[in-house]
């Protein structure tokens, strides 16, 4: 148990020193694997356990980053990012309790017929208020805070997900997941425990969207609603083992240095490579990457 809290707090510092250490090219490349830990990580929190399959995440990291545009004048960095993380908890909250009786093909479709109703709604919004559709972000953190603020919401991510996973609250999750009907028999209050885990995943991925928004001068819906961002999380969420907690993790820093690689060399490579590996993992490794890890430790017990 020591050993690994000292590897974790050396891969710790270590991250945190890239912004000192590392060229802005670099420092992209982190960002973008910071972003996908914290989004797989999340996702899998709620949807590993439970067996639901949500593609809201865009939804959530726009509502945060839309949040963090209209705040970013007015309230310190921290709160900015708290409140984007806030805003879309409470967007999950209310969205979980319209959707979350349903399971399957059902919910996942409903959930990205909502993503597209906050987007619209958003820009209808912006059009009749502004006159326009985006926000130009004149002031913006320097790039070491935006970092060390991802890194943050990254750690926190995994390490709530870790907390999740041994508690009591994810049991019932885990249960829901097995048999909801046979959970409720067991007294779990399944409908709150579902909105709360929606919720809390939804949680971390405002807070990344809200530090994300920054990144970008300009911002406008089609941009921070952008479906690949969902599609993408879940695909590295699968990909790498939902129920697992090191699976996403592993396959958010893969599937960032391989869309950074390939975008460059072969524009579509990249999405080729990404629906080869879930097509392969579907068809022989239904649990994801996770389960060679698996497999091997149960070799050598």
């Amino acid at each position: 148990m020591k050993s690994r809290i000292l590897i974790a707090a050396a891969v710790l510092l270590a991250a945190g020193a890239v912004p000192w250490v590392a060229s802005d090219f670099l420092q992209s490349l982190a960002l973008a694997c910071l972003m996908y830990i914290a989004l797989a990580t999340s996702w899998s929190m709620f949807c590993g356990a439970t067996r639901y399959l949500s593609l809201a995440t865009s939804a959530f990291f726009g509502v945060g980053a839309y949040t963090s545009a209209v705040l970013l004048d007015v309230l310190p960095w921290p709160l900015v990012v708290a409140c984007g993380a806030l805003v879309a908890a409470i967007v999950a909250a209310v969205m979980g309790a319209a959707v979350l009786h349903l399971r399957g093909t059902y919910f996942a479709v409903l959930t990205f017929g909502m993503t597209e109703l906050i987007r619209h709604a958003i820009t209808y919004v912006e059009k009749q208020v502004s006159g326009t559709v985006g926000r130009v972000l004149a002031v913006v953190p320097e790039n070491h805070v935006v970092y060390l603020t991802l890194l943050l919401i990254a750690a926190l991510a995994i390490g709530t997900a870790l907390w999740v996973k041994k508690s009591r609250f994810g049991l019932a999750l885990a249960g829901i997941g097995a048999d909801e009907q046979r959970a409720q028999t067991l007294g779990v209050d399944t409908r709150r425990m579902k909105i709360f885990g929606f919720a809390l995943s939804a949680l971390f991925a405002g807070a990344v969207g809200a530090a994300m928004a920054v990144r970008w001068t300009y911002i406008e819906p089609s941009a921070v609603f952008n479906p690949f961002i969902g599609f993408q999380t879940v695909l590295i969420a699968l990909i790498g083992g939902a129920a697992s907690l090191g699976g996403p993790i592993a396959a958010a820093i893969v599937f960032s240095l391989l869309a950074e690689t390939l975008r460059l060399q072969l524009p579509y490579g990249y999405m080729l490579v990404l629906g080869l590996l879930l097509v392969l993992c579907v068809m022989y490794l239904p649990n994801g990457l996770a389960s060679l890890w698996q497999r091997k430790q149960g070799g050598k017990a």
